[in-house]
């Protein structure tokens, strides 16, 4: 159930910084947001508005607040293996999905049947330069570094599954951040006062906010899109290594966007940043961090949190605290019995369990929001 932690806002994290609260806090105070915001339990401090914060909005967009990776989400695909198919072990699977699924900052590939697949999304409504152009091909498909992943998973029957977690690469980032400039330009030439200056926001009905929806929409239905290929490059190579397979249903959920929904009788953008749309009856995917669970949840329409649930564990450390604080050790032995990218375990010690919120406290935290109903436990991992 949610807490009151500071005027206009509800919080459902029962662990949670002062400074993710004085943020959202600030988010809370500008004039053009109707009703409280809420805060998931993985809610923590983010650029401008609160990661895991859902923002209700009328007639304007903080374009800081979706952020800079536009349509990031989750796609999980549920299988007809159980563990008692699967080899010894999944080695032979974590060279073709690196081949299959390039990984890290700025990486893409070439592939003809790419251009087929982008055809049917057309080009975003700001016209892009041919270098621009060129990185919507060859990102396209791409996993993306961070905290983006590719796993296989064994919920509680035993039965296989695969979940990976992306956004809109390159294109999305340079798209968000001429539109962030933009905002905050406009905001500097009418001398509008901000207490931070990223949450500059358009006002419905200009140009300028008819570009963002545009260019936004645009981005999320490349991220969709691109984490549908890559789910279905991934599922045909585990089905490649363990020699057969079948695809039961597939999962595909934003967690960075904003839209239009109906909330107290009002018509108001819903911007979730890193938070998931759970109305009655929604699927959703919540990962834990490497070496703990993830959950497959249907939404329970809980109207306090503008039915909308966490979209992960939410990090407790910075990236440069958790490098600083643990070990790539402590990280190999959290990843016992995994295959997962033991070669590179120092540079990912900023991904290290630890780093985040214990995820089993998080899900306890909004139980009246989702309800478990599957829990996956990782035997594979692989991140950007």
């Amino acid at each position: 159930m949610p807490n009151q932690p500071a005027p206009n806002l509800l919080s459902w994290a029962s662990e949670i910084d002062e400074g993710a609260i004085m943020q959202a806090a600030r988010t809370a105070r500008l004039p053009f947001v109707s009703g409280h915001v809420a805060l998931m339990p993985d809610a923590h401090v983010g650029i401008g508005a609160t990661v895991g914060s859902v923002i209700p909005t009328e007639n304007a967009i903080i374009p800081a607040a979706v952020g800079v990776d536009i349509g990031c989400g989750m796609v999980a695909t549920e299988t007809t293996l159980t563990a008692a198919d699967l080899p010894d072990t999944l080695a032979a699977l974590m060279p073709m999905v690196e081949h299959r699924i390039p990984a890290g900052v700025g990486k893409g590939h070439s592939d003809p049947s790419i251009d087929r697949a982008l055809d049917d999304l057309g080009l975003p409504y700001t016209d892009l330069n041919p270098r621009q152009e060129k990185k919507v091909a060859e990102q396209f498909g791409t996993l993306g570094s961070g905290n983006h992943f590719v796993e296989v998973c064994l919920d509680e029957r035993d039965r296989v599954w695969t979940v990976l977690h992306s956004g809109s690469r390159g294109i999305g980032n340079q798209l968000a951040t001429m539109h962030i400039t933009g905002a905050k330009r406009m905001m500097r030439k009418q001398a509008v006062g901000l207490e931070d200056p990223d949450l500059a926001y358009l006002v419905q009905d200009t140009p300028e906010f008819t570009a963002y929806i545009e260019d936004m929409l645009w981005s999320q239905r490349y991220a969709m899109a691109s984490r549908a290929r890559m789910d279905r490059v991934l599922v045909n190579a585990l089905f490649r290594v363990v020699g057969g397979g079948q695809r039961v249903r597939t999962i595909n959920c934003h967690h960075n966007f904003t839209q239009r929904e109906t909330h107290y009788g009002k018509s108001l953008w819903i911007t979730r940043k890193g938070a998931i749309k759970a109305d009655t009856g929604d699927e959703g995917v919540i990962p834990g961090s490497m070496g703990t669970r993830s959950y497959i949840v249907r939404g329970l329409g809980n109207p306090e949190s503008y039915t909308s649930c966490s979209h992960g564990a939410g990090r407790r450390m910075s990236r440069t605290k958790a490098k600083r604080e643990l070990s790539a050790d402590s990280l190999a032995q959290a990843m016992r019995g995994r295959t997962w990218n033991s070669d590179r375990a120092a540079s990912l010690v900023d991904e290290h369990p630890e780093a985040y919120k214990p995820i089993d406290q998080v899900m306890a935290d909004q139980k009246d929001l989702v309800e478990v109903r599957h829990t996956l436990r990782q035997i594979f991992n692989y991140k950007g």
